[in-house]
């Protein structure tokens, strides 16, 4: 039987964006997102669209969030990043209008093949769709797409394709009933 052998692992394939830019980025992600010193939206917003990211009018990006990479990144109008909301994406994600992610929510687009001894990369996209509500504390994994009004309950785990106006929770997540808005 074949064992993990981390010294043959090789992501060479994988171009996040030149050398330059992503250093200027850790350190601004560093200085302004990823803590409380700077709590002012309309300063990240600026800097996310200096970085690449497609961001829309009226988006509110709470203290202390992690965005690996801005160049990867799109967020629609009128769209809440809550505290520690981290953004690891190793791949595209597209985040709609109107749509909230609470209090430490990881959207996840990488993760390592364990059937492979050298642990390949793996990624992947996140789409979230115009409405969506992930709560706190929940993880949305590569490849998941997450309809319309859709909603992640607390500390949930999404790694498939929510059905649109659809309440899920659990880890794995499980639709749970019909989001029905008054």
């Amino acid at each position: 039987m074949k064992r993990t052998d981390l010294s043959k692992y090789n992501n060479s394939w994988y171009k996040p964006g030149n050398i330059i830019k992503r250093t200027l980025w850790y350190w601004t992600n560093a200085l302004v997102f990823n803590h409380s010193l700077i709590p002012i939206s309309g300063i990240k917003v600026f800097l996310l669209k200096c970085f690449g990211a497609h961001i829309g009018k009226g988006v509110v990006i709470k203290p202390c969030v992690n965005i690996k990479y801005p160049w990867k990144l799109s967020i629609g109008e009128n769209t809440w990043i809550g505290e520690q909301v981290w953004i690891d994406n190793l791949d595209t994600v597209t985040i709609g209008a109107n749509c909230c992610l609470s209090q430490g929510v990881l959207l996840l687009c990488g993760n390592h093949n364990y059937t492979k001894e050298t642990f390949d990369l793996m990624i992947g996209p996140i789409t979230l769709e115009d409405g969506v509500w992930i709560g706190a504390k929940s993880t949305v994994t590569a490849n998941t797409l997450c309809k319309t009004h859709s909603v992640l309950a607390i500390n949930s785990v999404a790694s498939n394709s929510l059905e649109a106006f659809s309440i899920y929770r659990g880890n794995p997540a499980l639709k749970v009933k019909d989001r029905v808005m008054n």
